[in-house]
């Protein structure tokens, strides 16, 4: 056999060694991800919005209808979700248009920017601060009176 890696049931494997090769068959959550109180569907949609992604600018644009079927949700549980990833500063959305064959204006899909995760980071730490906050105020009124 000629060349350095050959195909066996999809995969690619090196003629070094009999394990398939992982190369662009992955991507990475920041480790960061799991310390901002996601819903494990939030967590779902943002993982699934990073696989689809432009490394390059950091954008994509599925519709809400294929992330549903990647994730295995509805379509308006997906548009809760993206909300949730919004408010949470993850990611910004707009909206895009397309133009039928006809000529006509339509809506498109949204375009995704995954922001960078230091952004949510430092969201999430402080709202975590006003809460605390709030919290050491209440506690220095004392309990409400009769």
């Amino acid at each position: 056999m000629g060349g350095g890696t050959r195909e066996r049931r999809g995969t690619v494997t090196s003629k070094k060694s009999s394990r398939p090769s992982t190369r662009g068959h992955y991507f990475s959550l920041p480790n960061a991800i799991f310390y901002l109180g996601l819903k494990p569907g939030e967590l779902a949609v943002y993982a699934y919005l990073l696989f689809c992604e432009d490394r390059t600018t950091y954008q994509c644009y599925p519709s809400y209808s294929t992330i549903g079927r990647a994730v295995g949700m509805s379509k308006n549980t997906v548009q809760k979700y993206v909300c949730g990833l919004e408010e949470k500063r993850l990611i910004t959305t707009e909206p895009t248009s397309i133009r039928t064959k006809d000529g006509q204006k339509r809506n498109g899909s949204l375009l995704y920017t995954i922001r960078p995760i230091q952004e949510a980071v430092d969201f999430w730490n402080e709202a975590q601060l006003s809460r605390a906050r709030v919290r050491a105020d209440a506690n220095e009124r004392g309990p409400p009176g009769p």
